[in-house]
């Protein structure tokens, strides 16, 4: 493996279906509400076919270190509610798994993520701070984690004192620049 290849594996279990996971997950343009302190704009290019595949979306992201990612993917594979894949490129390149499935009330999901870091900041410094990077993405998983247990908590509160009582998702680290770079 190259010193800027990457291979993560996350599990995450959360009370709800894997209807209910599916349709957050497959919302991409929902992200930056629900997952703030990870995506800070997210905006669909394409809708691709009635499964969602062909779907393709550019993403500006960032972690609890002080850069940010610039980047884009296309969904290449659907079995909803169960899962899909997508293929990323951008300042990094890869190929992400979604996977999900029912047990009891809850759902369990596993997300398996192997890409080649491409920014040149990630590139040249992989193979002295590769600990460091991995544990951005840890990190950014975590908060994925607590953000989605939090939106479904929102989704089955059924009164607006719920929602209210519902803390909100965790905010980004870090100042950043929303101003997206404009592309050819």
């Amino acid at each position: 493996m190259a010193t800027n290849d990457y291979h993560f594996i996350t599990h995450w279990r959360v009370r709800g279906t894997v209807n209910e996971v599916a349709d957050i997950l497959k919302d991409a343009t929902q992200l930056p509400r629900w997952w703030p302190s990870v995506y800070l704009d997210v905006r669909q290019l394409e809708a691709g076919d009635s499964e969602g595949v062909g779907k393709i979306v550019s993403l500006y992201t960032k972690g609890w270190l002080p850069y940010t990612l610039r980047w884009q993917f296309r969904v290449t594979e659907s079995n909803y509610p169960y899962g899909f894949a997508l293929e990323a490129w951008g300042d990094f390149v890869g190929r992400g798994i979604w996977r999900l499935a029912q047990d009891g009330d809850y759902t369990n999901v596993t997300y398996d993520w192997q890409l080649r870091a491409d920014k040149f900041l990630l590139s040249a410094l992989s193979f002295l701070l590769k600990p460091i990077f991995s544990a951005n993405h840890h990190w950014a998983m975590q908060r994925g984690e607590e953000s989605l247990k939090l939106e479904l908590e929102r989704r089955h509160a059924t009164t607006a004192e719920e929602v209210v009582r519902i803390p909100a998702p965790p905010a980004p680290t870090f100042p950043h620049n929303r101003r997206r770079r404009k592309t050819a």
